[in-house]
């Protein structure tokens, strides 16, 4: 254990999160995702003992998203509905990370689900959760921590 860092952050998650580099992403998927397929030998961290939004929130809490792109959250559109549709688990989850000042509703992305899987395919690792909420699926573009840019 280590103070200030949520418990649910396992060392092989937290060595992941140290290990990526901005602009890499990582996945957040629900328990019905084709983790290990679309991983081809990438990590996979498995949390299947927790939700999707909990999974999120504890990687949120250290993660720092990209401030130079305009959507750095993406998420998994629910098939056969009409664009600007979001699940009300989506909803939630976007106003969870919101309410904790990590994105705003415009910096995410809702991707079809085949244009998902195929940018799952760049990702740097997958967090494989045990959440039963279809279409329960995050992708979250690492940024930096830095100090100002000298002049």
């Amino acid at each position: 254990m280590l103070k200030g860092i949520d418990p649910l952050l396992t060392p092989e998650l937290l060595k992941v999160l140290a290990e990526m580099g901005h602009g890499d992403e990582i996945v957040v998927a629900d328990a019905n995702f084709t983790a290990y397929s679309l991983a081809a030998g990438k990590p996979v961290i498995a949390l299947h003992g927790v939700g999707t939004l909990r999974a999120a929130e504890a990687i949120l809490s250290l993660f720092p998203l990209d401030e130079h792109v305009a959507q750095p959250v993406a998420y998994m559109q629910v098939s056969g509905t009409p664009e600007g549709h979001l699940s009300g688990f989506q909803r939630e989850a976007i106003a969870r990370m919101q309410v904790a000042g990590w994105a705003q509703p415009a910096q995410c992305e809702a991707m079809e689900r085949f244009a998902f899987y195929e940018r799952v395919r760049g990702a740097y690792a997958i967090v494989h959760t045990g959440e039963l909420q279809p279409y329960a699926n995050f992708l979250f573009k690492k940024g930096v921590i830095s100090e100002p840019l000298r002049g």
